[in-house]
């Protein structure tokens, strides 16, 4: 028994003797520590953050290119060639205190009858003009047609909340909406990329290469405030549906 104290108290002592001597962190180096840290964080996180929803916005784009498509195929052994019942600008009407029916649009007329059964919509939503916003169960969302002209032959993607998406068409193409075009009838060389398809992404009156998808002084991705972005999406398509590592834009949602 009392060889047991007396070994407790030789290793308490040692023990004591060894923490004593142990170096300790001084408040200035915890702070530096802390500090340095911080901007690390700072530094960082930020790319972080842009990767993670460049992984979004490529996985959904991906998904709504897909989803679409195969409505169409689906639509089309039922109901024949494309070519033969798409349909181009239309409009809606306004009820007596100038709010749009909803009901009366052409646009939602024909995505019912065509593809509504091939496509899961949760919300749809009608401007003034016509344009169709529709939302989808993950989500994101997609609007026939631009400001003034509401038709099929433009379709505008939203991978996140489309009222979040705001700023001039420049400012946001390419940023948080991602555009594209269904106009299967036309054969004239201007629609030569999407003649006899389904939905493409944005490639009126592309050259084919990959410098004009940068640099088009109308629809060029890269001249952000001079261009309206209308070909960042195809640059992502072309790109194996990812961003290169040269995508000119910040992407947001």
């Amino acid at each position: 028994h009392h060889s047991l104290l007396l070994t407790d108290k030789v290793f308490s002592r040692f023990a004591s003797h060894f923490s004593l001597k142990r170096p300790a962190f001084t408040l200035a180096e915890v702070l530096i520590t802390l500090g340095i840290i911080g901007i690390v964080a700072a530094l960082t996180m930020p790319a972080l953050i842009q990767n993670y929803q460049r992984h979004v916005v490529e996985v959904r784009l991906k998904k709504f290119y897909s989803i679409f498509n195969q409505a169409i195929l689906s639509a089309e052994a039922q109901y024949g060639d494309k070519k033969d019942w798409y349909l181009d600008a239309e409009g809606v009407d306004l009820d007596e205190d100038g709010k749009p029916i909803i009901e009366s649009s052409k646009i939602d007329k024909w995505f019912n009858q065509y593809l509504s059964n091939y496509i899961v919509v949760v919300k749809k939503e009608v401007d003034n003009s016509g344009r169709m916003l529709y939302y989808l169960p993950d989500g994101s969302a997609f609007q026939f047609g631009v400001e003034g002209n509401p038709s099929l032959r433009d379709i505008h993607y939203y991978p996140k909340n489309p009222k979040k998406c705001i700023g001039d068409d420049e400012q946001i193409r390419g940023v948080c909406v991602f555009p594209f075009e269904y106009m299967p009838i036309s054969n004239s060389d201007v629609w030569r990329f999407h003649y006899n398809k389904g939905l493409e992404p944005t490639k009126y009156n592309w050259d084919g290469t990959v410098d004009d998808l940068y640099n088009n002084n109308l629809r060029g991705c890269a001249n952000t405030g001079i261009s309206n972005g209308s070909y960042c999406t195809a640059l992502i398509q072309y790109n194996n549906w990812s961003f290169p590592k040269d995508y000119p834009r910040r992407v947001k949602y």
